[in-house]
């Protein structure tokens, strides 16, 4: 019987081309000891041959392979945790050839995250291989404030769930900290739920534009193998993905909110090449008219503005001045590129 797995399903539906390269391993790949030399072991139940072997396999594809370990005793489901143990631990990841490391918060003996998170960075550091550093301890220690020195990413916020309140609670507590992010080190607001069913499509269209928007990494989190024609789409809009893989690297943010408990709002960032991420959030519970000004998108007033409408794929209006408005149906979300530009008037 033939498997799919995961790296043949990410090749398979392009999503590998398009950036979607780490098949990363959560908790509970490894045995529930160390062996007697105190290194960690793969579960031979669910890794008969071994992580390098799976390792080998992935970079086969083309792909990057990502694993879990904990800056605790134990991990979040009673594994070996590897606080006190990074030294070992590094060396035997990069020996199987990892190329992702996230590092979890569980049973963390009260040490706080400043002083558990570095050792692991040190020791991945040593190894000589490159090892994209993902911590993950819950925004408990506001790590957007210090992580980057530490690490490749940080999780601003607790762990999202596959619903609406979840999700709109996580984009705006990941907000707050946009000043911080920036090349090398990045906001994580947690995994993409988009797949998973238990939103619309809008919803699942508004999580992927705004985690985009926010730079955040884009971590699937559907079975990939399984995937809809409507989870694809959203997933494989490439003008979306441009948002996020920016080389600017400014995380967008809100910038103007209106309409009861202002669920009608607009959220922007910068891009290269002079142009602006926008996007119109309706987060209310009827079909809404949502207008940005140029005064909240830090445009002056009288420049002309194009604007381009990413999940439509088309350009909507070649000259806006002044502010731009467009109808949004409930929860959805509309994502703009707005390319300002001068005009020049001649003089006979």
């Amino acid at each position: 019987m033939y498997c799919i797995l995961p790296a043949d399903a990410l090749v398979s539906t392009g999503l590998a081309d398009l950036g979607y390269v780490y098949v990363n391993i959560d908790d509970c790949w490894s045995s529930v000891t160390r062996n007697l030399k105190g290194q960690l072991v793969p579960d031979p139940k669910t890794f008969p041959s071994g992580i390098k072997a799976l390792a080998d396999y992935v970079h086969g594809k083309g792909l990057k392979l990502g694993i879990y370990s904990d800056a605790g005793a134990f991990t979040c489901q009673v594994r070996p945790g590897s606080i006190f143990h990074e030294t070992d631990d590094a060396d035997l990841f990069a020996s199987w050839g990892v190329d992702y490391l996230k590092y979890d918060n569980c049973y963390n003996l009260g040490i706080p995250p400043k002083e558990r998170y570095p050792p692991m960075r040190d020791a991945l550091n040593a190894t000589g291989r490159k090892i994209f550093y993902s911590l993950c301890e819950w925004g408990v220690d506001n790590p957007a404030l210090w992580a980057d020195k530490v690490g490749n990413s940080w999780r601003t916020t607790d762990d999202i769930n596959d619903s609406w309140a979840s999700m709109t609670t996580i984009a705006d507590l990941n907000d707050k900290w946009a000043a911080y992010a920036g090349p090398g080190g990045w906001n994580d607001p947690d995994m993409l739920e988009v797949g998973n069913g238990g939103m619309t499509y809008q919803e699942y269209r508004a999580h992927f534009s705004m985690w985009a928007l926010a730079k955040a990494p884009l971590l699937i989190g559907c079975d990939v193998r399984n995937l809809t024609a409507e989870t694809l789409e959203i997933l494989s809009n490439a003008e979306v993905i441009a948002i996020n893989q920016d080389p600017l690297g400014v995380q967008g943010r809100k910038v103007q909110a209106s309409g009861v408990d202002g669920c009608r709002q607009v959220w922007a960032g910068p891009l290269s090449g002079n142009r602006l991420a926008v996007a119109f959030w309706n987060r209310c519970s009827k079909v809404a008219t949502i207008t940005a000004s140029w005064e909240a998108l830090g445009l002056e007033s009288g420049i002309h503005v194009s604007v381009r409408n990413l999940w439509q794929h088309k350009l909507v209006t070649e000259d806006a001045v002044s502010s731009f408005g467009a109808g949004v149906d409930i929860h959805d979300c509309q994502l703009y590129i707005f390319t300002p530009f001068t005009v020049s008037h001649s003089v006979e």
